[in-house]
């Protein structure tokens, strides 16, 4: 039995970069081996183990058949007669295709180090194609590293979008690695591989431009997307993905006031935008509403609506309810928050 280090751990290693997580592939051992050693079973589609002390993950050495459409048609085949290469070959590109053994030795049959060096991304073999999810993979790691695409990859992530395989994509496991792509140093270059492939017009045709520069929290990132499109458009995206709550709410709060946000001068349009976005009982989200402006239109002076929402903040709500009766609370709550704007952006 012999235990190597793969994937994500070698690659980040090579490329100088802090290493996260490590995970193992064990060579010639059978799951009942692996509890005897003290490792628990964790895996429910295949045999994985957890270290005994690391707690790092150790997954038996596999090999995977294609059985079905989308991500989940697989069979899965783990058994001591599988080699490392074998395992290897089954990933998806060449740069997470490598493995360190316990003395140190690199093993790297598929040429990862090189395309490392190359900046260049390359699919293991016809094998990528099995599984769709595997596109949003590799235009995520272009938004991570920056690297280009084989002319061979691009060639076959095209094949597997006009045969419809996309398709069968689950709405959870896109937007798992959406968002991760969002969140990388350059999404843009997720969405040129996407585009350029034809996924993004396959799959999700609701974007309709893509913005030079992203910065912020993921919900901010992704309200970035929306901010031009009409609100159903917006929510028909956030459908289509299964976005989050909290990212679903910003999005369709950055479509819906898209012009009225820029256009707020007066006191009267200023208070009616707080209001809209209520923005007086949930200051953060409209703090990440005003960074969508921002960034969708460079230029856009948000300070007006900074200084409104102080100073309407500011207002003791509660003693004009105690003066106030009826009706005439609310009408007296925002003839006060007015006046405490007027004066703080005159």
């Amino acid at each position: 039995m012999k235990a190597y280090v793969v994937g994500g751990a070698v690659r980040d290693e090579l490329l100088g970069l802090p290493v996260q997580d490590r995970d193992h592939v064990v060579v010639g051992a059978t799951p009942d081996e692996m509890v005897k050693l003290g490792f628990k079973p964790v895996g429910k589609d295949f045999p994985v183990f957890l270290h005994p002390q690391t707690r790092e993950e150790y997954a038996l050495a596999r090999t995977e058949r294609k059985s079905g459409r989308g991500y989940k048609g697989f069979t899965v085949y783990a058994s001591p007669d599988v080699t490392l290469e074998d395992d290897l070959r089954r990933r998806d590109l060449t740069i997470n295709a490598m493995a360190r053994a316990e003395d140190g030795t690199l093993i790297d049959p598929f040429g990862g180090k090189q395309d490392l060096e190359k900046r260049i991304l390359r699919h293991v073999s016809d094998a990528f194609a099995e599984d769709p999810v595997r596109i949003l993979r590799v235009a995520r790691f272009a938004a991570r590293f920056g690297f280009g695409l084989a002319p061979a990859t691009m060639a076959l992530m095209r094949r597997m979008v006009d045969s419809g395989e996309t398709d069968y994509l689950v709405a959870e496991r896109m937007w798992q690695e959406f968002a991760k792509g969002l969140m990388e140093a350059h999404p843009e270059k997720m969405f040129e591989v996407l585009d350029a492939c034809g996924l993004l017009g396959r799959n999700l045709p609701e974007i309709e431009s893509v913005p030079k520069h992203f910065a912020g929290s993921l919900p901010v990132r992704f309200a970035l997307l929306t901010w031009p499109l009409l609100e159903s458009k917006a929510e028909a995206l956030a459908e289509r993905l299964r976005a989050p709550n909290e990212v679903r709410e910003l999005a369709l709060l950055a479509s819906r006031n898209q012009e009225k946000l820029p256009a707020a001068k007066r006191p009267e349009e200023l208070l009616d935008v707080l209001k809209r976005t209520d923005a007086l009982r949930r200051p953060e989200r409209f703090g990440e509403l005003l960074s969508v402006a921002r960034q969708a239109a460079p230029g856009s002076d948000t300070s007006r609506l900074e200084l409104a929402r102080a100073a309407a903040a500011a207002v003791d709500a509660g003693a004009i309810a105690q003066r106030a009766t009826g009706g005439d609370i609310a009408r007296a709550v925002d003839e006060a928050r007015l006046q405490a704007i007027a004066a703080a952006v005159r």
